[in-house]
């Protein structure tokens, strides 16, 4: 079977990605023009373009008669690392490293850690402590540090909490949150939170 001349690739499309990304996507795709739209290998493709680490997911697919569209999502920061040299890389949903920044993006909680490079249990762990926490008091976190995946502290206000690891999150919140009510407390550790402790 011949195939038709008409149905060759004419341009690449990409969707779901900020504008300023579409140009550094297209040229890492290098996608064979004028090729038949129907030979074009769209896995080898998106393997190329998955390699950006600031995206999660890459789909590749045929868009007749002339065009071969990209479909990427970005990864979301959820966490900011500094690491022990004071460099700070953002983290996605998944406990991703996937960027060196100068500074932590508005909104995302800069996390302290002794790791380098940071494992994604405890980045995982960090994340886990985060989410337990009702808005309010996630407004109220000035630091987190990360020793490993079963040492996280955070300090809120002028109260540090250490935590522990990221079992039971729910009985950890309400035995820290009883407990900051108390007057003149300096440290709380609920890292066992059936045998908590106050200083």
């Amino acid at each position: 079977m011949e195939l038709s001349p008409v149905l060759v690739v004419k341009s690449v499309k990409v969707v779901g990605v900020p504008p300023g990304e579409v140009s550094a996507i297209v040229s890492r795709a290098a996608v064979p023009m004028g090729r038949p739209l129907a030979k074009v290998d769209t896995r080898a493709i998106g393997r190329k373009v998955i390699v950006v680490a600031t995206l999660a997911k890459v789909t590749v697919s045929r868009s007749y008669p002339n065009t071969i569209l990209i479909s990427a999502t970005s990864r979301v920061p959820v966490l900011a690392v500094k690491n022990p040299q004071g460099q700070v890389q953002v983290v996605d949903s998944q406990g991703v490293a996937y960027a060196t920044v100068s500074a932590a993006p508005k909104g995302v909680p800069l996390i302290d850690t002794v790791e380098n490079p940071s494992s994604l249990e405890s980045m995982r762990a960090a994340m886990a402590v985060l989410r337990a926490l009702s808005p309010g008091q996630r407004a109220q976190v000035t630091s987190v540090t990360v020793q490993g995946p079963n040492i996280v502290t955070l300090k809120l206000g002028a109260v540090t909490v250490m935590w522990g690891g990221a079992s039971e999150p729910e009985l950890k919140v309400k035995v820290m949150t009883a407990l900051l009510r108390q007057k003149d407390v300096v440290t709380i550790d609920v890292s066992a939170p059936r045998t908590p402790v106050i200083r």
